[in-house]
């Protein structure tokens, strides 16, 4: 066998082997982000701010100080997150350092929008919320 072939059998079981684990973390790593924003969303539901708070990023828990601060900021700013009548999980992308997640929200008055979550890694492995932008999504449907 020429050296050519002997590479190129190594590079496609190199592929093989690492394009399924490299899949496999993509999925984690959503998977991870969706459940951290779905317990602050739970939290809100229950009115729980130090939980709520505690899925924020330490960046924004310096930002507000406290979970009563910050809980008061999302109900009166961020209705749609703080008590949503739908949510579904749609594109995650990379935004620089951090992930985008979005999610489609249909807030508590009908009005629909698109919840950016913008995620950031932690030192120990695990994702904190690094703030929250709504863009006005009245065309889509969930």
């Amino acid at each position: 066998m020429s050296r050519i072939p002997r590479i190129l059998t190594a590079l496609v079981l190199a592929l093989v082997v690492i394009a399924p684990a490299a899949a496999g973390a993509a999925g984690d790593r959503e998977a991870a982000i969706r459940n951290v924003i779905e317990q602050q969303l739970d939290a809100f539901r229950r009115d729980d701010a130090r939980a709520a708070f505690a899925h924020a990023s330490p960046t924004i828990q310096q930002k507000f100080g406290d979970p009563a601060a910050f809980m008061r900021m999302v109900r009166e700013g961020y209705r749609p997150v703080y008590r949503p009548q739908a949510v579904e999980f749609r594109s995650l992308a990379q935004a620089g350092s951090r992930m985008a997640q979005h999610v489609f929200l249909v807030g508590p008055e009908g009005r629909a929008v698109i919840a950016v979550y913008l995620m950031a890694k932690q030192d120990d492995g695990g994702w904190r919320i690094d703030g929250v932008y709504l863009e006005d999504a009245a065309d889509e449907a969930v």
